[in-house]
């Protein structure tokens, strides 16, 4: 583990951008780039344009580590190169914590949740990413309904493929993702801060996790988490909410900074001009940062 980068997501002033769209999701967001699907002809294409449009994002002038402490990429991200460099490499370059998605997807919703489908060959993904200079790791879950059973198995899969990554050396970021639309969010919130809280009291003093939460309905929700000797960071994600509307809840919860994707890059076109995508860019990133890091408290 990187002491120095550890250090910077610990106590770093600015956000984590997620950048992390998968096989899944790619299509979506290159629409809303304004890359249709009749523009690619394979998969390979397809991964090729979104690569593309991340490069054009993370080497903009107005991606720094100045705002930006970290950054989350696709496997296929890592892989490729932006200017002559491995990604990994060109963000650490810039000063910008480079992180891993590593889960493939979600299984079908059974017990009010959704786990993570198996992933295999995870220990060559580890050490492909500790060869990349990979920081840490990202894998998602999803919350729907309020029940407890399936919460813990929830929580429990995370914490224990959670271990398997820490002892690659790398610090992962969980990521339970309660539905923004699910009826009594508020409540499935309080009990999911218990069940982890459960877990990560189980951990040894040198096994180090970061969490990435739904963004609460009761502000500081997840205090206690944030405030846990296991916890490196607690970061939000944006789940459907839009830009603004992320932005204000954001600014409600004491030390929780964002990780947004879709509030990250939803303004962005590809037929932009160079200016116009650096300035919307740059405008976009001041506002999650503000958001970040200036409270209400």
């Amino acid at each position: 583990m990187n002491k120095e980068q550890l250090e910077k997501i610990k106590t770093g002033k600015g956000f984590i951008a997620a950048l992390d769209q998968s096989g899944g999701s790619t299509p979506k967001a290159l629409k809303d780039y304004g890359v249709a699907e009749d523009q690619y002809n394979s998969e390979d294409e397809m991964f090729k344009l979104v690569h593309d449009m991340r490069t054009r994002i993370v080497s903009s002038p107005a991606f720094t580590s100045d705002k930006i402490i970290g950054a989350i990429l696709f496997e296929q991200t890592m892989d490729r190169e932006v200017e002559g460099k491995h990604t990994g490499d060109y963000l650490a370059d810039k000063g910008i914590v480079p992180f891993l998605k590593v889960d493939k997807g979600l299984d079908e919703q059974k017990d009010g949740v959704q786990l993570m489908k198996p992933i295999p060959d995870l220990d060559e993904l580890l050490q492909r990413a500790n060869d990349h200079k990979i920081f840490g790791t990202k894998m998602r879950s999803n919350i729907l309904e309020l029940n407890k059973d399936g919460i813990d198995l929830v929580v429990k899969q995370q914490f224990d493929i959670g271990k398997q990554i820490i002892s690659a050396g790398l610090v992962p970021i969980i990521e339970p993702e309660v539905n923004i639309n699910a009826e009594n969010k508020d409540q499935i919130e309080a009990y999911l801060a218990e069940s982890i809280l459960t877990e990560l009291n189980k951990l040894n003093e040198d096994q180090l996790v970061m969490l990435k939460l739904t963004i609460p309905t009761n502000a500081n929700q997840y205090k206690s988490l944030i405030e846990h000797p296991n916890v490196v960071r607690v970061v939000a994600l944006s789940g459907g909410y839009s830009r603004e509307d992320a932005n204000n809840l954001l600014k409600e919860n004491d030390n929780l900074i964002a990780s947004f994707s879709r509030a990250l890059i939803n303004d962005l076109n590809v037929n932009q001009s160079e200016a116009d995508f650096d300035k919307i860019l740059g405008d976009t990133i001041d506002s999650i940062y503000d958001a970040s890091v200036n409270k209400n408290a």
